[in-house]
């Protein structure tokens, strides 16, 4: 895993202290610097350098497409109840173009690699799920359950940005493996990034309106998915050594 010297620390506790220091402050600019070291360690990761590279293991990645397959269906049924809270139908537009992909380029993607890795159906239509998996579900869930739309982003832009960064860090790297190859494409293509900047700017303007109190519990959401990215590449390595 990499570690980063860079934190939070110099970065003002509330956006309101932010917007002070900074010409154009932007409410996700501040949330990712509130979010080191633990963004620098999800985006510059050791798995997503090896895959890169195209020396990440093989039985690594098994193990973490298991777990991400199983995410992606709670994603889009996030993706679903943030259509329903949408402020406006070009809001719930952008929304569903990007429920089209999951459910149908990425299933693509997926059910071709769990192919070619030899990875049984009865194994990836219904895993076991990791501590770290159920964790990433558990929180989505309750975000998009118990909140509105401005915390159902606060899951879903990090969730989608960290995988922007790492893949556009590796992009110009060509691993042989078509399922690692791919896997980059799908986050490093000007739609994806087009898309996850219109998440932003959702973002921006909804966090901006919200109050301190509410600006905090978004910051806290978006901290703990940031951590929890980390968290999943690491059991990929994990379930390795412990099957």
């Amino acid at each position: 895993m990499t570690r980063h010297d860079t934190g939070a620390a110099n970065i003002p506790e509330t956006f309101k202290e932010y917007t002070k220091v900074h010409e154009t402050p932007r409410f996700t600019d501040w949330l990712r610097k509130r979010a080191e070291p633990k963004w620098s360690n999800a985006t510059t990761h050791r798995f997503t350098r090896e895959l890169g590279r195209g020396d990440l293991d093989d039985e690594v990645f098994q193990q973490y497409l298991v777990q991400d397959y199983a995410f992606v269906e709670t994603l889009v049924g996030v993706f679903g109840h943030a259509v329903g809270d949408a402020p406006t139908m070009e809001s719930k537009s952008r929304l569903v173009d990007f429920l089209k992909i999951l459910t149908a380029d990425e299933n693509d993607y997926f059910e071709r690699s769990f192919k070619a890795l030899d990875v049984p159906k009865t194994e990836y239509v219904d895993p076991d799920l990791t501590p770290t998996t159920q964790a990433f579900e558990d929180l989505l869930k309750r975000a998009a359950r118990e909140s509105s739309y401005a915390e159902t982003l606060a899951v879903l832009v990090p969730a989608e940005w960290t995988y922007l960064e790492w893949a556009t860090h590796v992009k110009d790297d060509s691993p042989a493996q078509f399922y690692l190859m791919e896997w980059i494409d799908l986050h490093a293509n000007e739609e994806f990034r087009a898309f996850v900047t219109w998440l932003r700017n959702e973002l921006d303007r909804e966090g901006k309106a919200a109050s301190p109190r509410r600006q905090r519990r978004i910051e806290r959401l978006f901290q703990r998915i940031v951590s929890l990215e980390v968290a999943f590449f690491e059991t990929a390595y994990e379930q390795r050594k412990h099957d």
